[in-house]
Parts: structure tokens; C-alpha cells; sequence
């Protein structure tokens, strides 16, 4: 059984780290505000639940502890990633190169 829980959290690790390094690259490597939140907000919290995963299997960190941080991640994950766009969009930093739904709507309702 001991071997069971090994695989699991060494799958658990390492698909937790592969997700928070894809989320790094796509950091470093996509154009604007964004598509830098995207790949950060979205792949951040799935490397991050799974490193939990990993640590409820491997350390004495209880499971009921363990879910409770997974859930508060995933209902913080999204609100903070529309917090910080909602405020990029504020500021003035527009999408580069993409269409701006945003932009229209509120023209319409300043023309009003």
C-alpha cells in the first residue's frame, strides 16, 4: 500500500511542477497583461492543487486541512485573475492585437 501512496504523490509532484513551470513560460513568453494572466491564473492553481495533492500523501498534513486549501484556491484563483484584469483594463493597458469587446460596449454607453 506504501507504494501505492509513493506513485501517487510522485505522479502528484511532478505533474504539479510541470503545470507551475508552464505557467512560468507562458509568464515569460506571452505578449500582454492578458494572456499572462490566463497562463498563470489558470495553470498556477492546477501545479498549485497538485503539490497539494503530493503534500497530503506525503507529509502528516491532514486531508480535510488539505481540501480546505484546495477549495479556497479555486474559488480565489478566478476572482483574483478578474480582480487584476478588471484593474489592467482600468489603468489603460489594452489587449494587443485582439478584439476589444469591452471597449465598444462602454462606447456605446458613454454615446448615450
Amino acid at each position: 500500500m506504501e507504494i501505492v501512496g509513493q506513485t501517487l504523490t510522485l505522479l502528484a509532484l511532478l505533474g504539479g511542477t510541470f503545470f507551475s513551470v508552464v505557467g512560468v513560460l507562458g509568464y515569460l513568453r506571452l505578449p500582454d497583461v492578458y494572456t499572462r494572466l490566463h497562463a498563470t491564473g489558470k495553470v498556477g492553481v492546477f501545479g498549485v492543487v497538485l503539490l497539494l495533492v503530493a503534500a497530503i500523501f506525503w507529509t502528516p498534513l491532514s486531508p480535510g486541512l488539505g481540501l480546505l486549501f484546495m477549495a479556497l484556491l479555486l474559488l480565489a484563483g478566478p476572482v483574483t485573475g478578474h480582480a487584476l484584469s478588471s484593474a489592467a483594463y482600468r489603468i489603460g493597458l489594452r489587449p494587443q492585437g485582439k478584439r476589444d469587446d469591452l471597449a465598444r460596449r462602454l462606447e456605446k454607453m458613454n454615446n448615450r
